[in-house]
């Protein structure tokens, strides 16, 4: 008998409370802050056949299971004791507890087991017949009644997608693998399960006249990432999912002396080729990024002429008149503001349940614009995705940052699953074996990037923000993306086509002949306001119209980013200051380039004794968003040279009462309440104002 080499993976979530634990009270459930995961093996194929539990036994240090599978019996087993603390899942309701986790299954061969351990826990084992009833009865309650729809509920870093399939059959599949006609209703955290499943099982075991505490059934589950059974301790709130995934992809597995290659490469083409095919563009931005220099470096401190004047109380008169406010941004400008609608999208969880959403329903096309496309188990999953689509026909473009992506698939993630292999080479990842058309952009100088980041789907719906493609957006970093309906999703498409044809072989001539042709704009008259921004080399517009803001602000200024090196701007909100406006800045406890990033040390400093109130957020908060007297901005812009003259970025702004109110009440209100104000100033070392040099220009 021929058996897959692979392994399964366990997934070990807390599901019932305890009924037989004197630590805890009835009712009542444990509570965890953390969930985590720890690294899984691969099967070779995904099951295609249900597997039926014929044996399983828990020892101390091993858990073994039997199972009929499609190439006959199957002994296999391995080690849980050194991943799952059971003394933490007994600590109760106000202790803190280990889980979720994922375990790998070691090992599964023909032979049976040398020797069992002595006095196992041996479950009673319930047939799929018995967990169809059951979770029948559970999702009653649970999944939406209307036809091709279903609800994704997190497992601590997996999204799944459950629903009833056109034959009423429940199942349940990773939202990478959601079938592209079905739509997702909600979004629900385990947890939520927990307190709907708890009763529904010990009603269900009662009526069935299943006394036993241990329990093993056989779900039925088959397919990709399917969940073929599940172990259930109704006296330790544990319960075992045991995991087929899919085999990783051939391909050329990423090393160090790889990506300095690349990155060597990426420079050359940018410099040689890029100046051939590109020469205006190029030339033009060095003469800017040269220019910008100059006048910094002879520009003295600002802030230094405001430490004479004392800082005032509170105004407590209105704030700015936000329609003369639109108006004169509109001169501030250039150009006249869209529509469109906005649903804001708050950390991974939010967005990309979204996100693959609207990608394995889409019908036409999808186009990505992103600063960093990662080479990690995360992004592998989207890149994943989007090589499906592109072979079921959705015509799909993806526009990298070249410099961007190189240098983050090199740096290592602390959080990867140690066994993952990630891809040399994000792009040939990308392109090999499907339709998707990849194209980089070039970063001449190496001081220019293209920092956008926007997805445009059917060309209907638009994602905008901060969030690039990786696994800390997903799981790690506090961050923010807009789903954007309506005329701006036109405006952005056409700034992607722009971008495209610029990072395209005909260079330059590809960009103007993108400018000047006429695309029909296919967005309805819906929505509100909506004012897209930019930084282009040459045209700081986003740090234009954020001044204006400052200056015009009369009652609040509310900023929330991780990176404050621009002094002109400090200038600016210093003043404010003076003239009563509350001014108040986010800044995350832990940024990626180290704790309290060097640079924002001396920020932080220079804000607090110029009366601005400071707030450290606790952990890494990548949101780029700031409030003035009701009128909103935000995106992928910091608050530094690069994002304010270098760089292109894009924002989204409106003056709209209920989106602006919705971005305080949702982001700013809950982000204040979890910082920490900064009442005294941080200790400085020489170094940092070296660092708050280089930072001006690299970070």
């Amino acid at each position: 008998m021929t058996l897959r080499t692979g392994a399964i993976l366990l997934l070990v979530l807390p599901l019932l409370a305890t009924a037989g634990c004197a630590s805890q009270q009835p009712g009542q459930h444990p509570v965890h802050d953390e969930l985590r995961l720890l690294p899984g093996r691969f099967a070779d194929e995904p099951v295609t056949k249900p597997l039926a539990a014929v044996e399983a036994y828990i020892g101390r240090d091993e858990f073994f299971v039997a199972y009929e599978g499609e190439d006959g019996l199957v002994y296999a087993g391995g080690n849980w004791s050194n991943r799952v603390d059971l003394t933490a899942l007994r600590q109760g309701p106000d202790g803190d507890y280990a889980g979720p986790f994922i375990l790998p299954l070691e090992y599964h061969r023909a032979t049976r087991w040398e020797a069992l351990p002595d006095d196992p826990i041996v479950p009673r084992l319930l047939s799929s017949k018995y967990w169809n009833r059951f979770i029948d009865e559970v999702f009653e309650t649970v999944l939406p009644k209307a036809d091709m729809t279903g609800i994704v509920m997190h497992f601590g870093e997996e999204d799944y997608f459950l629903y009833y399939n056109d034959i009423n059959n429940f199942e349940a599949r990773l939202i990478i693998d959601k079938p592209d006609n079905y739509v997702v209703d909600e979004t629900m955290d385990f947890m939520e399960f927990i307190e709907r499943a708890q009763p529904v099982l010990e009603r269900f075991l009662e009526e069935e006249g299943i006394e036993e505490r241990r329990i093993v059934f056989s779900t039925g589950d088959t397919g990709t990432y399917s969940l073929p059974f599940i172990f259930i301790d109704r006296d330790i709130p544990i319960g075992i999912f045991v995991r087929y995934a899919p085999a990783p992809p051939d391909g050329r597995a990423a090393s160090k002396a790889a990506q300095i290659a690349q990155s060597t490469g990426h420079v050359a083409q940018s410099h040689l080729g890029g100046l051939l095919s590109r020469p205006v563009s190029s030339v033009y931005r060095l003469l800017f990024v040269a220019k910008d220099v100059a006048v910094e470096t002879v520009t003295p401190s600002w802030l230094v002429t405001l430490e004479s004047e004392s800082i005032p109380g509170l105004s407590d008169g209105p704030g700015m008149d936000l329609q003369a406010w639109e108006d004169e941004l509109t001169r501030v400008t250039g150009h006249e503001a869209t529509q469109g609608t906005i649903d804001y999208l708050i950390d991974g969880n939010e967005f990309f349940v979204r996100y693959i959403d609207a990608i394995s329903t889409a019908t036409d096309s999808v186009d990505i614009r992103t600063y960093i496309f990662d080479n990690d188990d995360f992004a592998a999953r989207i890149r994943d995705l989007l090589r499906r689509r592109s072979e079921e026909g959705v015509a799909i473009r993806i526009l990298l940052d070249g410099l961007g992506t190189i240098v983050a698939t090199g740096a290592d993630d602390a959080s990867m699953p140690t066994d993952y292999a990630a891809p040399q080479s994000v792009r040939e990842s990308l392109e090999s074996g499907s339709e998707i058309s990849v194209r980089q952009s070039k970063n001449p100088w190496l001081v220019a990037g293209d920092h956008v980041k926007t997805t445009i789907v059917d060309d209907s719906v638009a994602f905008a923000g901060g969030m690039n493609i990786g696994r800390e957006y997903r799981y790690v970093w506090h961050d923010l993306m807009m789903e954007l309906r309506g005329p701006v999703v036109h405006v952005l498409r056409e700034e992607f086509e722009r971008a495209w044809a610029h990072a395209g072989p005909m260079g330059d001539a590809g960009y103007v002949l993108s400018a000047l042709r006429v695309r029909d704009s296919g967005s309805e008259d819906v929505g509100y306001p909506l004012r897209v921004l930019h930084t282009r080399p040459g045209d700081a517009e986003i740090f234009r119209a954020q001044r204006a803001a400052i200056r015009n602000a009369r009652k609040y200024i509310f900023i929330q980013n991780a990176y404050f090196t621009d002094d002109a701007m400090l200038y600016e909100l210093a003043k404010a200051r003076r003239r009563g406006v509350d001014v108040r800045v986010i800044l995350p406890l832990v940024g990626n380039h180290g704790p309290i990033n060097q640079s924002n040390v001396l920020a932080a400093n220079a804000m607090l004794e110029h009366g601005i109130r400071v707030f450290v957020y606790p952990g890494m908060s990548h949101i780029k968003a700031a409030v003035y007297d009701g009128w909103a901005c935000l995106g992928s812009a910091n608050w530094d040279k690069l994002s304010f003259r270098t760089n292109k970025e894009l924002n989204i702004a409106t003056s709209h009462a209920p989106y602006v109110d919705a971005l305080l009440d949702r982001v700013f209100a809950a982000d204040f309440a979890k910082s920490v104000e900064l009442t005294e100033p941080f200790p400085v070392r020489w170094s940092d104002h070296l660092m708050e040099i280089v930072a001006d220009y690299l970070l």
